[in-house]
């Protein structure tokens, strides 16, 4: 898949266009940077209405191609290399969304597989409907 990046875009633009190939994944945007591994504190997580070119510090234009093979890690560097962004995998875990910090050496696959099925697991046992799951 590719995202397309440009600052007369918002982020929830982008975060729709990755979530519709990975449904048990979101993307969140911060204001300042983090390691592999390392967590983004929430005071500095950027509004999804924000426009893209008020929270990116390469204003160039642009696609990211991404693939299922990437990991965490190298999805998140890809954006703030090529566009500036600072960006953070967060995986869907019963009704909490959690930061993927400790598995960010997983693929963007995997790290989607093991949400969904848990929420197979849960469902399977009555606990949630996929419609709240998703939201």
């Amino acid at each position: 898949m590719y995202i397309q990046v440009d600052d007369s875009m918002t982020l929830d633009q982008v975060q729709a266009k990755f979530n519709t190939r990975y449904p048990f994944l979101k993307l969140e945007f911060f204001s300042q940077p983090h390691s592999i591994h390392g967590g983004s504190r929430k005071e500095h997580m950027i509004a999804k209405e924000t426009p893209i070119s008020q929270c990116r510090t390469k204003h160039q234009s642009g696609s990211l191609e991404i693939h299922p093979h990437h990991t965490v890690a190298h999805l998140e560097q890809s954006f703030q290399d090529i566009f500036g962004l600072y960006v953070q995998v967060f995986r869907k875990s019963g009704d909490l969304w959690i930061e993927t910090t400790i598995t960010d050496d997983w693929t963007l696959e995997k790290q989607n597989t093991e949400a969904e099925l848990f929420y197979k697991d849960i469902t399977e046992k009555g606990g949630y409907d996929r419609d709240s799951i998703l939201q």
